[in-house]
């Protein structure tokens, strides 16, 4: 018995589920921060939404990716750190460690002669290893900015500037994802050339 292919409904549906595992809980934390006005309030919320957004990733997809995976776990490990010790330090340098350590990842990888972001990626986009390595790169690059970014503002600036430029990470992220589509369908492997590829998410 052959598997259904997905229909273009079940796809958006997809998407959905995709957009709030990704971007669901540091807006949640945001909305909850400015509403009340404490950091710890608003860790709970982000604790929460972690937990929820990985589950149900999980019921709706039957699976999580792993950049979402990673990401999620850490505001979990992280959050609960400064639920137990009434900081906010570790909800900000979440956003540093995660960043860091994928921008490591891939450059790291890149130099050791691999593709990481083609093997996380797994099927759904083919492109030449030369091309991956470019994306990879760039990758590696946005989180690496990212991280150094973060670092600057939560160390100059106060907790109200630091939740807007969390929140602002969110698009710019967004836009980042978008601006490699060019550069992906440039490079697609033939046969694909009719599918629009979707890029790795870099909201982190």
């Amino acid at each position: 018995m052959t598997d259904t292919p997905p229909t273009s409904e079940a796809k958006k549906n997809a998407a959905w589920v995709r957009t709030a595992v990704d971007y669901g809980a540091p807006i949640a934390f945001a909305v909850a921060f400015f509403t009340t006005k404490n950091f710890q309030t608003a860790t709970w919320v982000l604790v929460a939404a972690s937990g929820l957004a990985l589950v149900l990733g999980y019921v709706v997809e039957r699976r999580v990716a792993l950049l979402p995976l990673f990401s999620g776990v850490m505001a979990l490990i992280f959050g609960t750190l400064g639920l137990v010790f009434h900081s906010d330090v570790f909800v900000k340098i979440k956003v540093t460690v995660v960043n860091a350590a994928l921008a490591v990842f891939m450059i790291g990888g890149v130099i050791a002669g691999r593709a990481p972001l083609k093997a996380l990626m797994g099927e759904a986009v083919h492109l030449p290893d030369a091309a991956w390595r470019i994306l990879t790169l760039r990758y590696g690059g946005y989180f690496a900015f990212a991280a150094a970014a973060n670092e600057l503002v939560r160390l100059t600036q106060t907790t109200d500037m630091w939740v807007k430029f969390r929140i602002g990470l969110l698009p710019l992220a967004l836009l980042f994802s978008l601006s490699q589509v060019p550069f992906m369908m440039k490079h697609i492997a033939k046969g694909d050339e009719a599918k629009t590829p979707e890029p790795p998410d870099a909201g982190f």
